[in-house]
């Protein structure tokens, strides 16, 4: 799970696109909070410490304390924009977290066990259905990842979402039967398997 981060944030007074072109001429990033049965908070971000989150990777599974003119507000990432040209943050929205509460996440999913596939051992490709996958979990059990292991597989067969382990208190939104990782035949097995009944016939 990844661990509560820190970010230093503060208050401002106007919203709409003119406040928030302001805001980035200052080197800063338009921020809003919203959610809990609260007004939206419209904040601003330090430049450089939110670019370096975003791109550290998991930031929309991280829970964050934001200190807002000293005020902490405990809040998790639900989108982000980035300028479509030289990639840096424009602005984020996050979302308050309380205690009890359960949210949806996105996940990405680890493919783990190759070494121990038949499959894969025989020349098997690994084809990954779902990168990620959306949980309903609380706010301090998400996990970084979710593992589906191909152990044991040979060729044509497949892991679902109901083969994996899930954190304790987490709910997957997708059906169980959801195919997650599917071990297919070489190029070549493929093409032998084809003209195997395509021989047959023009022998009978």
């Amino acid at each position: 799970m990844s661990e509560t981060k820190q970010i230093k944030a503060v208050a401002r007074d106007r919203s709409g696109k003119g406040a928030a072109r302001a805001v980035r001429r200052q080197g800063q990033v338009p921020a809003v909070i919203y959610g809990a049965g609260q007004p939206a908070e419209a904040i601003a971000l330090d430049f450089n410490q939110t670019k370096q989150l975003i791109f550290a990777g998991h930031f929309l599974t991280t829970i964050f304390d934001i200190d807002v003119n000293g005020k902490t507000v405990r809040a998790i990432p639900r989108d982000y924009q980035l300028d479509p040209v030289r990639d840096f943050p424009v602005h984020v929205d996050f979302l308050r977290v309380s205690a009890g509460q359960t949210i949806k996440v996105v996940v990405p999913v680890h493919v783990v066990g190759q070494e121990k596939s038949p499959g894969v051992k025989r020349g098997g490709t690994l084809q990954i259905v779902e990168h990620t996958v959306e949980l309903q979990v609380s706010p301090d059990a998400i996990p970084d990842y979710i593992e589906a292991s191909v152990e044991g597989l040979d060729i044509g067969s497949s892991v679902h979402l109901a083969d994996v382990k899930l954190p304790n208190g987490a709910k997957a939104t997708s059906a169980e039967n959801l195919t997650l990782v599917t071990v297919v035949a070489p190029t070549g097995l493929k093409e032998e398997a084809a003209e195997a009944p395509a021989a047959e016939g023009t022998a009978a």
